[in-house]
């Protein structure tokens, strides 16, 4: 994710982990959830269920296993648990900062010529 953006995610607090789903934005995730004819492809950034092993909802991301989501939602099907996660979960905007200082180090050093 780079700078200067907004990030709006689903979270769902499980039994023993944070599971975190990235939606595209608040407008088609509500319409989703009142009309559940709309694809899932138009609200989700992407099939993939993120955990934060404990972390909180700000921790450090890392794809959720099989395992995991069998544990907790009783299916290893990423489709079926984003499902759940956007029903049950907690919608969190954030906004990621523009990035400060030097951009791009390939251009050599910054030093008076």
């Amino acid at each position: 994710m780079r700078g200067e953006a907004t990030h709006t995610k689903v979270i769902y607090k499980g039994a023993h982990e944070n599971f975190v789903v990235f939606i595209d934005g608040v407008p088609e995730f509500r319409q989703w959830l009142s009309d559940r004819t709309v694809p899932l492809s138009q609200v989700v950034s992407s099939f993939k269920v993120f955990t934060t092993h404990g972390g909180g909802t700000q921790g450090l991301l890392e794809g959720a296993s099989k395992a995991v989501l069998e544990n907790e939602f009783g299916t290893s099907n990423e489709d079926d648990v984003v499902q759940q996660i956007l029903e049950k979960g907690n919608l969190q905007e954030f906004d990621m900062p523009e990035r400060q200082g030097r951009k791009n180090d390939s251009n050599g050093p910054y030093v008076a010529h």
